[in-house]
């Protein structure tokens, strides 16, 4: 009987159990066909509060701790020596979750054995000029790679301009999202709405998941709402710089408006079940356009309508699931939005087709399946 081949999965995002299920899902669809390493840091210090590894006593992979030195730094920390060992046991493929150019990307290509091909994964979507040495890891990492996963379809055009990147195998494979937590449920939505003081009967609700600053739109979706004259309700659930002014405005809307924060992942589905459009206005800047979009494929799986701009990656999300328009006019945004709040039937086509697309294209078991094919594929 043939073995089962040998997968090591590395990323620092692997430090929190929730960013495992790439791997675990990985695993759980690979059964009998790979087995599954996931290498994650025993600690990180994060961007926002530091990290011990956490673990869950079901995992489909198997988790294996090594250090993260510098780990204050996204750009510079690196993984301890003991990775090396945890690279050239019998591995068929390396599969690395880190940008290949910064030093943990290069470290795991360096460490890696010449003889196991190595697969990056990349979410870059903007053309820079990496200053030296960042540059340096870049090239080194492309060379060494024998494949690259792009987390979007702007990702692998942008780097297919790049130098080395056209002559090693490419794929597209969208972020995946849990279509069983992620699902329509709209007697929780309304359950989440008392909650807030508000009743289930009343002008629809316009929602608005994700960070509170300007590159996200924010401020473009509270204009658009003060000049509608259809009938509302706005949920705004985040957290961010713009908090303090947010709130500010909310209270001069009297009871129209909640912003809440906080707001733990495990809750995010009901959130969304109590909106009945959900708009993601993210507005491109010069250093910074929207990369996938997760809270358009987490709307969509619990079948709530989308209205989002065209920034970035995301008409390549949001396919005719969504309706995709002009980031910065404040006129369509308002037009779309008036029809989509006095039409219950277009928020029904809309809510089918978003979470179709989600099934379809976003779902763990279908993304993970996208990875091991790309794999089986660079293997030969």
């Amino acid at each position: 009987m043939k073995r089962p081949r040998r997968l090591v999965s590395v990323s620092h995002s692997y430090v929190v159990t929730l960013n495992r299920r790439l791997a675990n899902e990985l695993a759980r669809v690979g059964a009998g066909r790979w087995e599954v390493t996931a290498v994650a840091p025993r600690f990180f210090h994060g961007d926002l509060s530091p990290i011990t590894l956490q673990r869950e006593p079901d995992e489909e992979s198997r988790v294996e701790e090594v250090r993260a030195l510098f780990s204050r730094s996204a750009h510079a920390f690196v993984y301890g020596p003991e990775l090396r060992e945890k690279l050239a046991r019998g591995v068929d493929l390396v599969h690395s979750w880190e940008e290949p150019y910064v030093f943990a990307g290069a470290e795991v290509a360096l460490l890696t054995p010449r003889r196991v091909p190595l697969v990056f994964a990349t979410a870059q979507n903007l053309f820079k000029r990496y200053p030296p040495p960042f540059g340096w890891l870049e090239r080194f990492v492309v060379e060494r790679s024998a494949g690259w996963v792009a987390y979007g379809e702007t990702v692998k055009q942008n780097l297919l301009a790049r130098p080395g990147y056209a002559r090693r195998p490419a794929r597209y494979i969208p972020m995946g999202v849990d279509v069983e937590l992620f699902r329509p449920d709209r007697a929780a939505g309304a359950g989440f709405l008392r909650e807030l003081g508000w009743e289930e009967e009343g002008p629809p609700v316009v929602g608005y998941l994700g960070r509170f600053v300007p590159e996200k739109g924010v401020e473009l979706l509270r204009g658009v709402l003060e000049r509608l004259t259809t009938p509302w309700r706005a949920l705004f659930v985040g957290g961010g710089p713009l908090e303090a002014s947010l709130r500010a405005w909310a209270e001069r809307q009297g009871d129209k408006v909640r912003v809440i924060t906080g707001v733990p992942h495990a809750r995010v589905p009901v959130a969304l079940n109590a909106v009945d459009v959900l708009c993601a206005p993210s507005q491109t800047t010069p250093r910074w356009k929207e990369q996938f979009g997760r809270m358009l494929a987490e709307g969509f799986a619990c079948g709530v309508p989308v209205l989002t701009s065209d920034s970035g990656e995301i008409p390549h999300t949001a396919g005719d699931a969504g309706r995709v328009l002009p980031e910065a006019d404040a006129v369509a945004w308002g037009t779309a939005l008036a029809e989509l709040l006095e039409s219950p039937e277009r928020r029904r086509e809309l809510s089918a087709r978003g979470r179709e697309r989600a099934v379809t294209r976003f779902a763990w078991p279908v993304v993970a399946q996208a990875h091991l094919d790309f794999f089986e594929s660079v293997l030969g």
